[in-house]
């Protein structure tokens, strides 16, 4: 079919592209000057662009915001270093793990609790301090990412953490319908953390961290404030929970940039409204 050029046609086209409106391709100061404070406080750029986006905002792409990100760290600055992995990706190293007794396999968890449909399944996990000395305890709830974290009194005394564990959940007893986790020796009171709680408790088979991925990711979050050869000792119980309080309100692209508080305020919420 011949093909010729119509200039009205081609005015037409011309006037209606110029109504159509386009994402801003520009980083100015100003916006610049927005997204700096919010990745000082670890807000990934997915996170920054889906906030500004959902609120209405011209933003530039998160692919930008990391190429502004590697310019500030070739030209010597630090921003960088509020990114999860630092900008690179570290393989975790494996060791080895005692058997645990009377364990309780994952191979035996309810189907219901992989669909993440259900409010009241959690994630347990420890991070460990300089030279393997000193522990926290993480929990993570499946479904709204709500985190909670205490520091450990006497480090990975197995004891020790199921009480410590019972004292975190404890205010929400009612909503622990089970608990995930791995194979660590500090876990091997368990059954004690089932019966106060009235709860399952489940573990991973060995090696397999990507059975409670979430907690995982989780504690990533952590270490953007508690970096790795940090001396626990030097952490306070206030900073503790300031970290815990920046996780939680952080907004989270899985949760269509909601933050975990609001998610579990509003679970817990509808439970008492449905009387569970």
């Amino acid at each position: 079919m011949y093909r010729h050029y119509v200039w009205i046609d081609a005015q037409q086209f011309s006037d209606m592209r110029k109504h159509i409106p386009r994402r801003t391709r520009r980083m100015t100061k100003d916006l610049w000057g927005e997204i700096v404070p919010l990745l000082k406080r670890h807000w990934s750029p997915e996170t920054i662009v889906g906030v500004m986006r959902r609120n209405g905002r011209d933003c530039v792409s998160a692919e930008w915001i990391y190429h502004f990100v590697r310019l500030d760290r070739e030209r010597g600055g630090r921003l960088y270093t509020y990114l999860p992995h630092h900008l690179k990706h570290r393989r975790r190293p494996v060791s080895a793990r005692l058997p645990i007794r009377d364990r309780v396999s994952i191979d035996e968890r309810p189907a219901v609790v992989d669909a993440k449909a259900r409010f009241g399944d959690w994630e347990m996990d420890t991070i460990v301090g300089k030279d393997g000395k000193g522990a926290i305890v993480t929990l993570v709830e499946r479904t709204t990412k709500k985190m909670l974290m205490a520091k450990s009194p006497k480090g990975k005394n197995a004891k020790a953490i199921a009480r410590l564990v019972v004292q975190m959940l404890r205010p929400f007893e009612h909503h622990v319908l089970s608990i995930t986790t791995d194979n660590g020796t500090e876990f091997a009171e368990h059954k004690y953390i089932a019966k106060k709680l009235n709860t399952k408790v489940y573990f991973a088979h060995p090696y397999s961290s990507w059975e409670k991925g979430l907690i995982e990711n989780t504690n990533k979050l952590v270490r953007q404030y508690i970096p790795n050869g940090t001396d626990f000792s030097s952490l306070s119980d206030d900073y503790i929970l300031h970290v815990q309080t920046e996780i939680n309100l952080r907004p989270r692209k899985l949760l269509n940039f909601s933050s975990p508080k609001q998610k579990f305020l509003l679970s817990l919420h509808n439970c008492v409204a449905l009387g569970s």
